[in-house]
C-alpha cells in the first residue's frame, strides 16, 4: 500500500553554484520536479511514496532514478525511453533567490508517458493521488495525466494538484488556462500561488478568487502559498491566514513543493476527512507547512534540501510563539 502516488515530471534541475577561475556559471545538477519533490518529502516523513512518469534511457534519467530509490520512493512507476532525452531545467537566481528556468524540453521524456505504460495498480493502492499541469502541457502525457485521473476518482482516492504554471512551457496562456481548468475537477486539495490564482480565475481578490474556484469547482480545500507572507486557506465558507518564518533564502525551488508535502503529511497524519478538520488544525497544519518550506529555502536544490521531521519540529520550536 502507498500514501501517496503521483504522476508527472521528475528532471534536473541544474542550479547556479558559483563561479569557476575563470568567473564563469558554475551549476549543480540536482533532481527536482514537482510531483517527484512533494513526494520526497512525504517519504523522507515515512510515509510510503510511488512516482509514476517517463525518463529518458540516459545518464540523467539513470541518475534520478537512483535519487528516488535512495529515499524510498518507489520507482517501480517509471518507464524508460529510448528515443527522447531526461528533460533539464537550468534555473536563475536573484539576490532574494527567487528563480527563473529554462528548460530543455523539446520533447523531454516526461511529455511521452502513454496511456497505456501507467502503472494502474499503484494508483489502485494509494490513499492519495497527486499531479500537476505540467504532464498535461503536451500529448501524449496529457491523455495519460486524465486517464490517470479519471481512475483514481473512480477508487475514491483523495487527488491533490497543484497547477504549477511554468509560462514557457506551454504553446499559449488560453491553453494553459484551459487544461489547468479541467485538472481543478478532479481536485480535492489545490495548492496554488497568488499568481496562479489570478490567472486561472482572472479575480485579484484572493478570498473572492477562492471562493470562486470551491463555489465553480467544488473543491473542498484550497491553500494559498504567499512566499515571504505565509499561506491562507479556504475550506468551504471558511478561511484562514497563517504567517511566514522569516529567514535567509537561497534558493526558493522547491519551497512550495515542501509546503505542500508538508500538508499532505499532516492530512494523512490527522485520519480524517477534509471536512472533518477544525479551522485551529488546519492552522497548525499550515504552521508545519510554512516551516517545512522556510526551512527548504535554506539550501540549494530542491530534493537535497528537504529536511528531516525532526529538523522541521525542532525549528518550529526555535521560532517560539508564532
Amino acid at each position: 500500500m502507498y500514501d501517496v502516488v503521483a504522476l508527472g515530471e521528475l528532471l534536473i534541475d541544474f542550479t547556479p553554484a558559483g563561479l569557476s577561475s575563470n568567473q564563469c556559471f558554475l551549476f549543480e545538477q540536482n533532481p527536482g520536479g514537482a510531483p517527484a519533490n512533494v513526494l520526497s518529502v512525504l517519504s523522507k516523513f515515512n510515509k510510503a511514496t510511488g512516482f509514476i512518469g517517463k525518463l529518458g534511457n540516459d545518464q540523467f534519467g539513470h541518475f534520478l532514478k537512483g535519487v528516488l530509490d535512495d529515499i524510498n520512493v518507489s520507482t517501480e512507476g517509471i518507464v524508460f525511453d529510448d528515443e527522447v532525452r531526461t528533460t533539464l531545467a537550468f534555473v536563475h537566481l536573484d539576490e532574494n533567490g527567487d528563480r527563473k528556468f529554462s528548460f530543455y524540453r523539446n520533447p523531454g521524456a516526461d511529455m511521452m508517458l502513454k496511456e497505456e505504460e501507467i502503472n494502474l495498480e499503484m494508483i489502485k493502492n494509494s490513499k492519495v493521488f497527486h499531479f500537476g499541469s505540467l504532464s498535461m502541457t503536451h500529448e501524449p502525457a496529457r491523455s495519460a495525466t486524465l486517464k490517470a485521473l479519471k481512475y483514481a476518482k473512480e477508487k475514491d482516492l483523495l487527488v491533490s494538484y497543484d497547477p504549477n504554471y511554468r509560462p514557457l512551457l506551454w504553446k499559449s496562456i488560453e491553453e494553459a488556462k484551459q487544461q489547468i481548468k479541467e485538472g481543478l475537477r478532479y481536485a480535492d486539495i489545490l495548492k496554488v500561488s497568488e499568481e496562479e490564482l489570478e490567472l486561472i480565475t482572472g479575480i485579484d481578490d484572493m478570498k473572492k478568487a477562492t471562493e470562486f474556484l470551491y463555489k465553480g469547482y467544488d473543491i473542498p480545500f484550497i491553500t494559498v502559498t504567499l512566499g515571504d507572507k505565509g499561506s491562507y486557506f479556504r475550506k468551504a465558507d471558511d478561511e484562514g491566514y497563517v504567517s511566514p518564518y522569516k529567514v535567509k533564502a537561497i534558493d526558493t525551488t522547491g519551497a512550495g513543493d515542501g509546503f505542500l508535502g508538508a500538508l499532505l503529511y499532516q492530512i494523512l497524519e490527522s485520519g480524517k476527512v477534509i471536512k472533518e478538520l477544525e479551522i485551529s488544525e488546519l492552522e497548525n497544519m499550515l504552521r508545519f507547512s510554512n516551516a517545512t518550506g522556510a526551512l527548504i529555502t535554506m539550501k540549494r536544490g530542491a530534493i537535497p534540501a528537504i529536511p528531516t521531521l525532526e529538523e522541521v519540529y525542532d525549528f518550529i520550536k526555535t521560532q517560539g510563539n508564532h
